[in-house]
């Protein structure tokens, strides 16, 4: 297995939508590093729990490991929100895999045509995607 070969800081995940009048709510900051050799995934959450509570953090988790694709990685949550009536596990699965997603294009993993499938995630160094296109 793959490790993440540089640390990408500072990764920001905001999932907003807006179904009808509500939708899934999830915003986590991450620092993505590159992990021990045995490990597969190390999660360590630095937030208390009215920031991120408990029963978020295993779809958070989950998310990540789909995002990171099989690569391993280090990942330190440093901030994080939640809102009352519109988080839901759903929306840190998306955060999740949005971080992981970002965490290897941030490392040069993916291409950076990548970026204009993470919606809601934003990290150091990220292209936008008219920066991507080809100039006449």
């Amino acid at each position: 297995m793959t490790g993440l070969p540089v640390r990408v800081p500072d990764v920001r995940v905001r999932v907003k939508m807006n179904i009808g009048a509500c939708g899934p709510f999830a915003y986590i900051v991450a620092t993505f590093e590159p992990p021990r050799a045995d490990a597969v995934l190390e999660f360590r959450n630095a937030l208390p729990e009215d920031r991120l509570p408990p029963e978020y953090v295993p779809a958070l988790r989950e998310g990540l490991l789909d995002g990171l694709g099989g690569v391993a990685a280090a990942v330190l949550l440093t901030d994080g929100r939640h809102h009352e009536v519109d988080s839901s596990e759903y929306g840190y699965r998306i955060a999740g895999h949005q971080a992981g997603r970002a965490a290897l294009v941030g490392a040069g993993l993916l291409p950076p045509e990548e970026c204009d499938s993470l919606r809601w995630a934003t990290w150091p160094g990220r292209l936008r995607p008219w920066s991507l296109r080809p100039q006449a």
